[in-house]
């Protein structure tokens, strides 16, 4: 006669089933937590990584591309009608933002010639100025840009000429062909080499400094 039996599990068994159920259920919220923190950790290296390359970014192009005294260079192109850009990069290709004079005597942010600014000063009708003046960034960025908009007006509006005659005198460029003169009429290479580094920095200056110039 065939005699029935029930399996059964001894008690013990079920008590190690049990607690490895249980430590598999809290190495699943262990490594849960864990990829939960982990991924926050990486949302905040993000983010910081946003910032440094955005600081480190400004830090370089401070370097590269400078820009100082924005506040005179807009209140200039706004009271002279002439680009601020263009200041900006006129001033870059003359002095790089440092107060300096040069070998010929060219003072200054824009470096104006001693001549060039008693001149800009007797048509402007400046009693009080000496040339010491030239030092200070409002009289220099103030006289440069008188000079800047003289030569455009002169000029018709043809940059590559007024920045030329900037460089190297309107007596040059009056000989190369005036209002009408292209980069490829520049006897000079080091004078077509200037133009063409302040219409490049020009652009760069519109493109990167769009708020601090007024756009």
């Amino acid at each position: 006669m065939a005699v029935s039996r029930t399996s059964r599990r001894p008690a013990g068994s079920r008590r190690r089933s049990r607690r490895r159920s249980g430590t598999r259920a809290s190495a699943g919220r262990i490594w849960t937590r864990r990829a939960a923190l982990g991924a926050g950790v990486v949302a905040i290296g993000a983010v910081l990584a946003v910032l440094l390359s955005g600081r480190a970014e400004r830090a370089l192009l401070e370097v590269t591309l400078p820009l100082r005294h924005d506040d005179i260079i807009r209140q200039q192109a706004a009271e002279k009608n002439v680009d601020a850009s263009l200041i900006a990069a006129v001033i870059y290709a003359e002095s790089r933002f440092r107060d300096q004079t040069s070998s010929a005597g060219a003072r200054g942010l824009m470096q104006i010639t001693p001549d060039t600014a008693l001149d800009i000063a007797r048509r402007s009708g400046a009693t009080s100025f000496v040339l010491k003046d030239l030092a200070d960034p409002q009289v220099n960025i103030s006289y440069g840009t008188y000079h800047l908009q003289n030569l455009l007006t002169e000029y018709g509006g043809n940059k590559v000429a007024a920045l030329a005659a900037y460089n190297a005198g309107s007596g040059n460029v009056d000989k190369w062909g005036g209002s009408n003169l292209t980069l490829d009429d520049i006897r000079f290479a080091e004078t077509r080499g200037y133009v063409e580094d302040v219409l490049a920095k020009q652009q760069d200056y519109r493109d990167k400094y769009r708020r601090e110039l007024g756009y």
